[in-house]
């Protein structure tokens, strides 16, 4: 009895102190951190995997539960390396995690300029798109944010060139031997070229994309860059973001999503003004080529 009064009394003595304000905040940070790490992991490959560590752990429990001595032996030697499996397992879901945590802390005292590419740039990005599209030449266009793309340019062949449309055209030339890879756009400069990407391993993509539209999945999962591609057996073109990819894309929805994945918040409503003066011009345009 003496043991099972010492033995309870760390529980009640919890309990007793749960509505104290520190514990109360204790109990909200837990949740968050759980919360944080289900949203993450939900709709990945790490979901089943965290099913199946969890199970490891409840036949853990069963076994010494029931006292099963072999089956518990087992298993104990397994929990040796389970903290080196999870890393090992998780390492783009840990990386991804301490980059929106990193961007959230930063983002507080950096003040990110509005057009941080420039108007210029943009078009330049969705003229070549649309050309390239066009002709069917494949293209993938890699713009880097705030998490910076080194250790991807550096595999590729460095070009530190002033970014332009004769650029990006040449580049995916497939007469050229650069036009394989992606081209990481840093600035108003592109970086590099022929860079190879991070495949995607999300097993709910469509058959129907190829390798490049997985790359270019691949590397917005990675960090928190963007990426613009020209399909090479449609000529479509898809904007990708976070992982998600639209597809079928014109200019005018191309930049916009350009526009809003790279302009700070409040400045996301200028490309739909811009996009209704575009057609407004060229409704005009039309009807004056009618009168001639």
């Amino acid at each position: 009895m003496v043991v099972t009064a010492m033995t309870v009394a760390p529980e009640i003595e919890y309990l007793g102190r749960l509505g104290e304000p520190r514990s109360l905040v204790d109990i909200a940070l837990v949740f968050v951190i759980v919360y944080t790490i289900l949203k993450l992991v939900r709709g990945t490959r790490a979901a089943p995997m965290a099913a199946g560590i969890a199970a490891f752990a409840l036949l853990y429990w069963l076994s010494v539960a029931q006292d099963l001595p072999t089956l518990e032996f087992v298993l104990r030697g397994g929990l040796l390396y389970i903290g080196v499996a999870i890393i090992v397992l998780f390492q783009s879901e840990i990386r991804q995690a301490l980059i929106t945590f990193g961007n959230s802390v930063r983002m507080p005292f950096t003040r990110r300029h509005t057009g941080q590419f420039g108007e210029g740039t943009y078009d330049e990005i969705v003229l070549a798109a649309t050309t390239l599209s066009s002709t069917k030449t494949g293209a993938l266009i890699v713009l880097e944010r705030l998490v910076g793309l080194k250790n991807v340019s550096d595999g590729g062949v460095k070009l530190d060139a002033e970014l332009s449309y004769d650029l990006l055209v040449t580049i995916f030339n497939p007469a050229t031997p650069l036009h394989d890879g992606a081209v990481v756009i840093q600035g108003h400069r592109v970086a590099a070229a022929s860079c190879f990407l991070p495949l995607t391993l999300n097993p709910r993509l469509s058959k129907n994309l190829g390798t490049r539209h997985r790359a270019a999945i691949g590397i917005t999962e990675d960090s928190d860059a963007v990426a613009v591609v020209v399909s090479e057996e449609t000529g479509l073109i898809s904007f990708v973001q976070d992982g998600q990819i639209k597809r079928g894309l014109d200019a005018t929805r191309l930049r916009a999503s350009i526009f809003q994945a790279l302009e700070k918040p409040g400045t996301a409503q200028k490309p739909e003004k811009e996009s209704k003066l575009i057609e407004r011009e060229a409704e005009n345009e039309r009807h004056e080529a009618i009168s001639l």
